[in-house]
């Protein structure tokens, strides 16, 4: 039996968690859960959700692309998604799934990055769950697994549920949690088999 995914590339961790170690010290992803959005022989796109951007929100995004919107919207808040391509929009959502530029992650969940989603989200018409980040955390062709041999990250299921209902200071001990781990025993020492 073939252990390759539906894009033919044998180790994706495409619709899964990535739930940082201790010992990721990096400020970008220290104790961070990233979703993992797309990944294949030419490297991974995943959007941290569990880390609010410390000064942006709705209002500032829509000022800067110079789009209409209600107060509901002004008041988003816009989370730091990763390092990589810090100055473009993504958006984690459930359905509906028809926007123009709409990556399916899961059955169940999806990233756009398109105006037509932005548009509705404006107008507080879009996808009753979602997130808005500003940036993206990205590994080049082969990066991500051997960072996970390094034991920087544990690999889980998505929990949409986490991302979307659960405070976002609990979503990454929560996430540890109902993987069995408890986070303040949680070693940054690991063996691979």
């Amino acid at each position: 039996m073939s252990n390759l995914s539906d894009d033919g590339y044998s180790s994706s961790f495409k619709g899964q968690f990535l739930i940082a170690m201790p010992n990721l010290m990096d400020h970008n992803f220290y104790q961070t859960i990233v979703c993992i959005c797309e990944h294949n022989d030419r490297g991974a796109l995943g959007i941290v959700v569990n880390r609010i951007h410390p000064f942006l929100t709705g209002k500032d995004i829509f000022d800067e692309i110079s789009m209409k919107y209600n107060l509901t919207a002004a008041s988003i808040p816009v989370f730091a998604g990763g390092p990589v391509h810090s100055g473009e929009i993504f958006i984690l959502h459930r359905k509906p799934f028809g926007w123009q530029g709409c990556l399916m992650i899961t059955e169940t969940l999806a990233m756009s990055n398109t105006m037509d989603i932005l548009q509705e989200l404006a107008l507080d018409r879009g996808p009753e769950s979602y997130i808005i980040s500003l940036g993206c955390a990205g590994w080049g062709p082969g990066q991500l697994d051997a960072e996970i041999k390094q034991n920087a990250w544990l690999t889980g299921k998505i929990l949409e549920d986490v991302i979307f209902e659960v405070r976002i200071e609990d979503r990454w001990g929560t996430t540890l949690k109902s993987m069995g781990i408890d986070p303040l025993l949680l070693s940054a020492a690991a063996g691979n088999a």
